[in-house]
């Protein structure tokens, strides 16, 4: 649209040209004929111009040869109905646009030669017509302005592009950055998975080879069943933790707000308690170490208030502050439940890793995390800092 819009002001811009030029023609000895065939030249490169601009296809297997063609001929042909005289000497418009486009469009070798040329037609157009030296000065310094100005604009043309192919690449990296984070993301995930059946299954090996002495050797019922019934505890416990990697691993992490806002309705629907969620501050792109990190607290703390204050009310808080992410889950405690004599040691639900492991977790990415009563209510607070540094290496 841009480039038809644009021939159909050049198409009308060379009508009113050619009106004036034929209505007050020059006076001068062979300036009208040297004019009609100049102004007959232009309208033939104008033609071949827009052919070429309009239908690039065709133009393309000439090798860039007919766009250079056209404007020369346009520059030269120009010039010369310019240096006539007259009311034609408008025509000299259509030199300045040859040369904006030379110098915009094509090398600065063709740009030079075709501005050469537009030169030397009009110096020796203006000997033979007796031109002013306004004429033989301020027509020269047009062109030159002209092709200046091409130069420039294919200058900014060039460093646009730059600039397209930069972000393009930033885009790129970023792509990249990303789905290597989720790929350190799923190898964490998949050596806590390791983690998590290496240790169950080896308790739960332990507990069926008692379970199996104790039938065997000393015929103990009651024990036997006792010790089951821990491995089936233990099975289970680590079924659901497996259960929570391969979770984690097999779907992208959303937005941290979003992973909470879940988490406390499903926890809502399923042990029937109000918890509710709010957020604060301007949600930021957070690495998948610390998504998971604050859901997985999440959940270990709605799990503990649901085992130790059932049926209390669930207030969970996430916080976006300029330089870190802070997560709060407080329910008031249950009537005439025991307050630990250390506030800031987390408890551990059903022998399994709990806030311990959490508290832990959070260290390797320098976050931190309290839980404790505070005025009759239990809180939990975890707390990370938002920046780019790599987390910390757990101690071997």
């Amino acid at each position: 649209m841009l480039r038809a819009a644009a021939w159909l002001v050049r198409t009308i811009g060379l009508a009113i040209v050619g009106v004036l030029t034929f209505h007050s023609p020059p006076s001068r000895p062979g300036a009208l004929p040297t004019q009609t065939v100049a102004y007959a030249l232009v309208c033939v490169a104008a033609a071949v111009w827009a052919l070429v601009e309009l239908y690039p296809a065709g133009a393309a297997r000439l090798g860039g040869r007919a766009l250079i063609a056209a404007v020369g001929l346009m520059a030269a042909a120009a010039t010369l109905g310019a240096s006539a005289g007259g009311a034609g000497d408008s025509v000299i418009a259509f030199a300045a646009v040859a040369l904006l486009t030379a110098g915009s469009e094509l090398s600065l070798t063709a740009a030079l030669a075709i501005g050469a040329l537009a030169l030397l037609t009009l110096e020796i157009g203006g000997i033979l017509f007796n031109d002013g030296i306004g004429s033989l000065l301020g027509y020269p310094l047009l062109i030159v302005v002209g092709l200046l100005f091409g130069r420039n604009r294919a200058a900014y043309r060039i460093q646009a592009e730059q600039s397209a192919m930069l972000l393009a690449q930033h885009e790129q990296l970023r792509a990249e950055q990303r789905r290597a984070d989720v790929l350190d993301e799923r190898a964490r995930i998949a050596r806590e998975i390791h983690d998590v059946l290496a240790h169950s299954l080896g308790a739960l090996s332990i507990q069926i080879q008692a379970a199996r002495a104790l039938l065997t050797d000393q015929h103990d019922v009651d024990h036997a069943l006792e010790t089951l019934a821990t491995a089936q505890r233990m099975a289970s416990d680590g079924l659901v933790e497996t259960r929570r990697a391969v979770h984690a691993l097999r779907t992208d992490t959303r937005p941290l707000h979003e992973e909470l806002a879940r988490a406390a309705e499903a926890h809502a629907a399923q042990y029937r308690i109000p918890t509710h969620f709010t957020a604060a501050g301007t949600p930021s792109t957070l690495p998948p170490d610390t998504t998971v990190a604050l859901l997985r607290t999440a959940q270990e703390a709605l799990i503990n208030a649901a085992k130790h204050a059932p049926g209390e009310a669930i207030e969970m808080h996430l916080d976006y502050a300029d330089q870190h992410v802070r997560l709060t889950v407080g329910n008031d405690l249950a009537h005439g439940a025991p307050v630990a004599g250390d506030s800031r040691a987390p408890q551990t639900i059903d022998g399994g890793y709990g806030l311990t492991g959490m508290r832990e977790r959070l260290r390797l990415l320098r976050g931190s995390l309290e839980a404790g009563p505070q005025e009759k209510r239990w809180v939990v607070t975890a707390d990370l800092p938002l920046d780019t540094a790599q987390p910390q290496k757990a101690a071997r």
